[in-house]
């Protein structure tokens, strides 16, 4: 457990630095790995030490930057989202509920990316400059959170970040909005917001639930 750190970026990264084994896996507080999900991600290892043992960044929902999201979680709020996996598949971006990588690839995380957010991105494409693919994999989780329509303004302080560190490599597709050059995705989502807030003044989306597996039981297909 990581707390007290201004940011999820100079939390991840002393972790890296403290940690004792290469495949390190960061996984949100509020993230329920069903039974064999280990199983699963070690099949999804095997099949990338074949297909690309130089693999950067593995996580369990992700992005390509047509826009498609691969790899199915379920989310309160918004139930199962992404499509289903047999195998890993490419990505632009990866969601930060679970993010795995290996020590020995040198990927750090962006000290100077604030706040909490988009550091999924960042480090995926810090990744790719390195030469090195991020996949989604078949690992299906629950993301038990009490989500709200309305961001706070650090996502919005984290999103101009990235566009002005990453600007060579837009647009970016993450899994909560597009990034683009003149970023009409980004104000789209913040009119949206305003909307809800003052005029909706709706302020709370899907909230956690008491037993989180019991929900799998409605996805035993996936």
């Amino acid at each position: 457990m990581q707390e007290r750190f201004r940011s999820a970026a100079t939390a991840y990264n002393d972790a890296i630095d403290r940690a004792a084994n290469d495949l390190i896996v960061f996984c949100h507080q509020d993230v329920v790995l069903p039974a064999g999900w280990l199983s699963r991600l070690s099949s999804a290892l095997e099949v990338l030490d074949a297909k690309d043992p130089n693999w950067g960044v593995l996580g369990a929902y992700g992005n390509t930057r047509d826009g498609r999201g691969w790899g199915q979680v379920y989310s309160s709020g918004l139930g199962v989202i992404g499509e289903p996996l047999t195998g890993p598949c490419a990505v632009q971006t990866l969601d930060e509920i679970v993010l795995i990588l290996k020590r020995s690839s040198g990927l750090r995380f962006d000290d100077a990316l604030p706040h909490f957010h988009f550091y999924g991105t960042d480090i995926c494409l810090r990744a790719a400059r390195m030469g090195m693919r991020s996949y989604a994999i078949p690992a299906f989780c629950i993301h038990n959170t009490s989500r709200t329509p309305v961001l706070p303004k650090e996502f919005y302080v984290c999103c101009r970040h990235i566009k002005q560190v990453w600007h060579k490599c837009l647009p970016i597709q993450t899994s909560c909005v597009r990034i683009t050059y003149w970023n009409v995705p980004v104000f789209t989502r913040r009119l949206r917001e305003l909307y809800l807030r003052y005029v909706r003044r709706q302020g709370h989306g899907g909230r956690r639930v008491q037993d989180p597996l019991a929900l799998l039981d409605e996805f035993t297909a996936l």
